[in-house]
């Protein structure tokens, strides 16, 4: 069975930074991008990063110049730096990704949605 796990989330002080890693249980070489999404109480899940096979990113505009997505193809893991974190930021997180383009823009995501991992931003 393909699955993601998420792992990194904790508790952290504004201004604070973690470092998500997302593990997959088969290749991602394929799969077209690879994106963090998080979702907070009360709230729908929203994308936070993306990256897409050859390296291009795009970024929800409250995170931009505080995260940073990676991926390792040969690792089958994707990455999220976070700094400078606010509360705002307090959420569940979650990887996913599409297998093509024609899958990102229908918003079909190839992976079932995992446990995610939780950050809290809090003083």
């Amino acid at each position: 069975q393909v699955q993601l796990v998420e792992s990194g989330g904790g508790l952290v002080q504004p201004g604070g930074s973690l470092r998500l890693s997302c593990a997959a249980s088969t290749s991602i070489a394929e799969i077209y991008a690879m994106g963090w999404y998080r979702q907070a109480p009360g709230k729908q899940r929203e994308l936070v990063a993306r990256i897409s096979d050859d390296g291009i990113t795009f970024y929800a505009d409250s995170v931009k110049g505080r995260f940073t997505i990676s991926r390792d193809n040969a690792k089958n893991t994707v990455s999220l730096q976070m700094n400078t974190l606010k509360p705002e930021d307090t959420a569940v997180y979650y990887c996913n990704g599409h297998s093509t383009f024609i899958t990102l823009v229908k918003k079909l995501y190839f992976y079932s949605w995992g446990q995610g991992t939780q950050v809290t931003v809090s003083s």
